[in-house]
């Protein structure tokens, strides 16, 4: 089930599923970027609630996700972070008013939570990919943005899935070619659905990775449980994201060794002889790609790359095409005096 593409005056609903907004501003200036590109936005009931380490009760995030996903009035909801607690919630989301009321829902890392079960439970497509603390400008990249607008506002399949940096490099684990479901997230979130009626369903689909601040032997000790669990093995084909900054704690003599992340990921994707990289610009990265789950793709090992096959959105009428076209020409010319002002 595809949502809607999003188009000019559309209304983008904000909501804080998991930790509370580490920087306000962030979010504020967020919401000026996305109503210069001609949106409206609605901010839900509870946003600026906190409760500990959460952005209020599980009940009360869970109202503002319920509400925003009812709300006719809503075309597409934005997170304004990750963080921690979006599993908490998962017993009071309505899925059937999100089956009854398809429509975009983006966010990375611990909304990994939400767009597994969101998948299992109605089968709509949800995007991995950036939350409102993205889209500050200073931050903004136009790969982010541009992967973005792909997923989310094109017609059409997005693709290949290219490198933002031409210094940077894709990593071969294992050759071959594979073309499945595209599934993943974030590897602690997605651990944590084992179990659980939100499990990941990896058999024949094409599985992808990404983390944060995680020393290697905890990603061991990730990747030995999906192993045991039997979700490497079932896949097609595996794609690892940027691990940012997963390397040994120098602090913890007994755990640091010189063994690398994506030494780790050699040792335990290479013996499965599926195709399967490293490196692509997925997850916690600057330049980040916004990439569609429940959607076909093919992995070409051989070449080192991704590529979305299908439109993740229902494709707009002529038109609204044409307004869209109108629009993102407009946008593009603003990116481009924003850098020669830079200059």
């Amino acid at each position: 089930m595809k949502p809607k593409m999003l188009q000019p005056g559309d209304t983008i609903g904000v909501i804080s599923p998991a930790s509370p907004s580490y920087r306000n501003s962030d979010v504020i200036r967020g919401i000026e970027t996305l109503k210069k590109w001609g949106y409206k936005v609605q901010l839900s009931k509870n946003l600026n609630k906190r409760k500990g380490f959460v952005a209020g009760t599980d009940l009360e995030r869970a109202e503002d996700f319920n509400d925003m996903f009812a709300r006719k009035d809503i075309d597409a909801i934005f997170i304004t972070q990750g963080g921690y607690g979006s599993a908490r919630m998962l017993k009071y989301i309505d899925f059937e008013a999100v089956r009854q009321n398809p429509k975009i829902f983006i966010g990375f890392s611990d909304i990994t939570s939400l767009h597994l079960a969101i998948l299992k439970k109605t089968g709509l497509i949800t995007f991995h990919g950036p939350s409102m603390s993205r889209f500050n400008p200073e931050e903004l990249t136009d790969y982010t943005r541009e992967s973005l607008f792909r997923a989310l506002a094109q017609p059409g399949p997005m693709g290949k899935i290219r490198l933002a940096d031409e210094k940077k490099y894709i990593d071969l684990i294992y050759p071959g070619k594979a073309e499945g479901i595209l599934t993943g997230g974030n590897l602690t979130l997605i651990c944590a659905t084992l179990g659980t009626p939100y499990e990941i369903e990896t058999a024949g689909k094409i599985l992808f990775l990404e983390e944060l601040d995680t020393e290697p032997w905890i990603i061991d000790h990730m990747l030995t449980h999906l192993f045991n669990a039997g979700k490497l093995q079932e896949t097609v084909g595996i794609v690892v994201g940027e691990c940012i900054n997963c390397r040994p704690n120098q602090h913890n003599p007994g755990y640091y060794v010189d063994l690398s992340t994506e030494d780790l990921f050699q040792e335990y994707l290479k013996p499965l002889k599926i195709p399967a990289i490293y490196g692509l610009p997925i997850g916690h990265t600057k330049d980040m790609a916004t990439l569609p789950m429940g959607i076909r793709a093919r992995l070409n090992a051989d070449k080192k790359e991704l590529e979305i096959m299908e439109s993740a959105v229902e494709s707009l009428s002529a038109e609204h095409a044409e307004n869209h076209k109108t629009m993102e020409n407009e946008r593009k010319t603003t990116s481009k005096s924003k850098k020669e002002n830079d200059r």
